[in-house]
């Protein structure tokens, strides 16, 4: 499967099914992000539900915090 990422294409197993998978796949679990799929935000709550198609281009972006 590939999936588009931040603009670069990436290449997965069949096993990435969903945005969930995806994030524990890119040990991003935990983190404060937002997620795009194709064009449209993914809330959190969703992340288990919204699967995910070749091809689908997504946008990850991570909270930064500072001070």
């Amino acid at each position: 499967m590939q999936l588009i990422i931040n603009g670069k294409p990436r290449y997965f197993d069949d096993a990435i099914l969903s945005v969930a998978n995806l994030v524990s796949t890119l040990s991003l679990e935990g983190k404060r992000l937002a997620i795009e799929r194709n064009g449209e935000i993914v809330p959190r709550s969703k992340f288990v539900e919204t699967s995910l198609a070749d091809g689908d281009k997504l946008e990850i972006v991570g909270a930064v915090g500072g001070g």
